[in-house]
């Protein structure tokens, strides 16, 4: 998140609603390579369908069907794809893989995942929200569950754009400190970013509830073990009704309903979950555009 400064990130924002109310159409007749070695529906779709509708396209690069699968160097691959693609989206686990492509590629190489972070997902829940509100300065975003790649973002994120950020999460499983401590530099005396054990106190009068899974992929092993540890953090009337009035409930997807959510608030009036995951389109359109020079 913190590639982009509060500047260019309101920018692209602005874009994304441009592009999804067809106040603004670009084209854009560019490649756009696929290397995911995560399972993706979302992410993959979106980013496709987007390149697809800018004019440019496609090609997925599967893990499993590249020289990657047998060993191939990292850095050796980046240079490769580098003179055949023009902007790369990786969906990984280490975010050192991420910034290794993007060291060593002339291209624009986007994080599309990894255990670190999920840029491109909180793109999207910014937009929803600014859809829902207008300004986003001064609004607070809650996010209540394990402090993972996707809270890592959001925290950084919402700092960026002036958001106040609460982050509920179980002892042990709480937003890495470095990234506590970047978003708090970001914020400065402008807003609050709160880490806390306790999500009541964190959904209080809050704009916007948020919540992932409780185990992330490649955590699955773990699940039953942390339901128990989690359950105090789930999203459902109960907690929905010490938030604002107003508040509107996120979920980046896939939700296991009854555990982090329940199925009345996923499907309840205040959720813009739907609206959200369709987001994924038009914010990374705008990444897209802005990237490639196109904007």
């Amino acid at each position: 998140m913190t590639d982009f400064n509060r500047a260019e990130l309101q920018s692209l924002l602005s874009l994304a609603a441009e592009l999804k109310s067809r106040r603004t159409s670009v084209r854009c007749e560019k490649v756009l390579g696929l290397l995911f070695k995560k399972a993706s529906t979302r992410t993959r779709v979106s980013f496709s369908v987007a390149m697809y509708q800018l004019g440019g396209q496609v090609i997925d690069l599967n893990a499993n069907l590249t020289q990657v699968s047998r060993g191939e160097p990292t850095i050796d691959t980046a240079r490769v794809l580098d003179r055949y693609v023009d902007v790369l989206a990786i969906r990984t686990f280490e975010q050192q893989e991420v910034e290794t492509f993007a060291s060593y590629a002339k291209i624009p190489v986007i994080n599309a995942l990894t255990d670190w972070e999920h840029p491109c997902q909180v793109l999207a829940d910014l937009l929803t929200v600014q859809e829902e509100f207008g300004d986003l300065a001064g609004l607070t975003m809650t996010y209540v569950g394990d402090g993972n790649n996707v809270a890592h973002s959001l925290m950084l994120g919402c700092a960026l754009v002036g958001m106040n950020v609460r982050v509920a999460a179980p002892a042990g499983y709480a937003p890495h400190p470095d990234i506590v401590a970047q978003a708090t530099a970001i914020a400065g005396d402008r807003t609050q970013v709160l880490v806390t054990e306790d999500p009541i106190l964190a959904a209080k009068e809050a704009q916007v509830l948020y919540t992932d899974v409780w185990a992330s992929m490649g955590q699955e092993g773990e699940a039953e073990d942390r339901a128990p540890i989690f359950q105090p953090y789930q999203i459902n009337d109960e907690l929905l009704a010490v938030a604002d009035p107003n508040a509107i409930v996120l979920h980046c997807l896939p939700a296991h309903r009854e555990e982090e959510i329940t199925n009345a608030v996923i499907e309840g009036k205040q959720s813009r979950v739907w609206d959200e995951a369709e987001n994924r389109l038009h914010a990374q359109k705008a990444l897209l555009a802005m990237l490639l020079g196109v904007s």
